[in-house]
């Protein structure tokens, strides 16, 4: 039961993000058909509760909706890379597939994203030439860092500002 109410609550989470979650019909019969998927996989098996969820957790750990966005568009890849390596044949198999294929499509950005930050990793920061350009960069991404850290202005604080006679 505690394996359905996560798969539920990950593509509540996944349809809220991308801005598909309009209709909680769809979702329902979603469920009904990942009911026929968990079969497939015997996933009410005792050892599927141990260690607790693989993703749920990690998502409470984002609260922006950006960041939340690109976490769930990895997610969302990871359930199709899953799904294409079972039996495409079963219609409940196919319909969730392409209903994750719709959200992904939503969810561009977030991967788009998260591919940019995979390739800061790859950065060869020991390299001398990419360590100049970085050093040149330095005071531009501390004054981004700053501007981005700083409380928003309130537009009450503005208006005082601008009205001082």
């Amino acid at each position: 039961m505690a394996c359905q109410t996560y798969s539920l609550l990950v593509l509540s989470a996944l349809m809220i993000y991308s801005g598909w979650f309009g209709n909680c019909l769809k979702l329902l019969q979603l469920q009904t058909e990942i009911d026929k998927l968990k079969a497939d996989f015997n996933s009410s098996n005792s050892d599927v509760a141990e260690g607790g969820p693989i993703f749920t957790d990690k998502l409470k750990t984002f609260t922006e909706r950006n960041e939340k966005r690109i976490i769930l568009s990895q997610i969302l890849s990871i359930y199709l890379k899953m799904l294409e390596k079972t039996d495409n044949s079963k219609a409940h198999v196919k319909h969730i597939s392409e209903e994750l294929y719709t959200l992904k499509d939503s969810l561009r950005d977030g991967t788009e994203k998260m591919k940019y930050l995979m390739d800061l990793e790859k950065i060869q920061m020991g390299d001398l030439k990419v360590q100049r350009k970085a050093v040149n960069e330095l005071f531009s991404v501390l004054q981004k860092l700053t501007e981005s850290s700083s409380p928003p202005k309130t537009k009450r604080s503005q208006f005082q500002r601008r009205c001082r006679c």
